[in-house]
């Protein structure tokens, strides 16, 4: 395969047909119109930290083969694979860490692909391309590191199989087995765990709350002004800064509410709380969350319970909830494992990086597997879960 590299300082220069080609339709996150919003709104940019350094690769005609989201990052926030403490050893022995070159959706840790390639038989030659075309980005300019972030099992295997090194990580998904409503699901769980989910549903209605779903063109500026409010107050507790601004929520109703699911509660007629969702195309994904009043479990209810619901009633196949959270373990969701490749130029560093990798893979690894054990869904006699077949 002839093929060529470059890179774009903005997605708007980038064709949006051309790059969805590439992306697909399976995880709004990597569509065009996403990453748009994110620098259109300045929620990205220069300043930021987060400077746009799309990568495309086109073949010997000129036309877009495969693009990739990448951005050289002047810190480490807003990625959710922590590297800090890469950063500072490799400056204690007298190197510079940032700038460093980053394969990865901003500000959001959902696992999809990252090398994005038009499909046909030549598609994992086009990610090796990418991954090449990468790694000479980093070779060339001299920067510390490469980092794909929160890539599919598929692409990193392939990117371990080109020498990147391969790291680990955990979060917790919902899978439907085919329930037929809430109650369905429930009776999946073993008796304890399935008590203690009415007993908080049951909480949070006694309280006087009731739900609101919002979705699509029903969406208004009177909605994101509100949930705007709760994102506030959340991010501002959780990390000091949020991220994202009021214009990206705009940009993104505008461009994508057809994948929008918006989760609102109301108490005497005043919205408290909100939980956004985005939609793919067989997967609810639990984005950003925020409330202005303190109600037991009405967190539990909006982002985890309320997706429960939607993703069983349209039939797709997976909520995911975000990082962390080994308390969503209690309520259905899954341990699963999640990845991201590396390249090290320094070769000692490297080496170093590795050896910590290796050994931090053999703890998620043993985390998951106890965690599994632990599992809040009936158990056979023989210990095995008796819905997974």
């Amino acid at each position: 395969m002839t093929w060529r590299a470059r890179l774009a300082r903005k997605i708007a220069d980038i064709d949006a047909e051309d790059w969805d080609a590439c992306a697909g339709t399976e995880n709004p996150f990597v569509g065009h119109a996403f990453l748009k919003a994110l620098e259109d709104s300045g929620s990205v940019a220069d300043d930021k930290g987060w400077a746009p350094h799309h990568l495309v690769v086109e073949d010997e005609k000129g036309a877009v083969i495969a693009v990739a989201p990448g951005y050289l990052k002047s810190h480490s926030y807003g990625e959710y694979v922590f590297d800090r403490g890469w950063a500072e050893a490799y400056e204690r022995a007298g190197g510079r860490y940032y700038p460093k070159f980053q394969i990865a959706v901003p500000f959001t840790p959902v696992p999809g692909p990252r090398l994005l390639v038009r499909p046909g038989p030549e598609a994992e030659s086009r990610r090796k391309a990418l991954i090449s075309a990468a790694v000479g980005i980093v070779t060339d300019n001299k920067l510390s590191s490469l980092h794909v972030t929160f890539a599919t099992a598929e692409e990193a295997r392939l990117m371990e199989g080109l020498g990147l090194t391969l790291r680990k990580g955990q979060q917790f998904h919902w899978e439907n087995r085919g329930y037929r409503d809430f109650d369905d699901f429930l009776a999946a769980l073993a008796s304890r765990k399935r008590k203690a989910i009415r007993k908080e549903r049951r909480e949070v209605t006694d309280a006087g709350i009731e739900i609101e779903r919002i979705e699509g063109a029903a969406l208004t500026e009177d909605h994101w002004d509100r949930f705007f409010r709760f994102y506030m107050d959340t991010g501002s507790r959780k990390w000091g800064r949020p991220y994202l601004n009021r214009r990206f929520f705009s940009l993104l109703g505008e461009s994508m509410a057809a994948k929008i699911v918006l989760f609102f509660a109301r108490r005497d007629g005043r919205t408290i709380a909100g939980a956004l969702n985005l939609v793919g195309a067989d997967c609810l994904y639990g984005r950003y969350w925020g409330a202005v009043e303190e109600v037991k479990h009405l967190h539990f209810e909006l982002c985890y319970y309320r997706a429960i619901d939607h993703a069983i009633e349209r039939g797709l196949a997976r909520v995911e909830a975000g990082a962390q959270g080994p308390h969503k373990l209690a309520r259905g969701y899954l341990p699963r494992a999640t990845y991201s490749a590396h390249f090290i130029l320094d070769p000692g560093f490297r080496q170093a990086v590795a050896n910590f990798v290796a050994r931090e893979s053999l703890a998620v690894d043993a985390d998951i597997d106890e965690l599994e054990r632990f599992g809040p869904f009936k158990k056979t006699e023989a210990g095995d879960d008796k819905s997974a077949g």
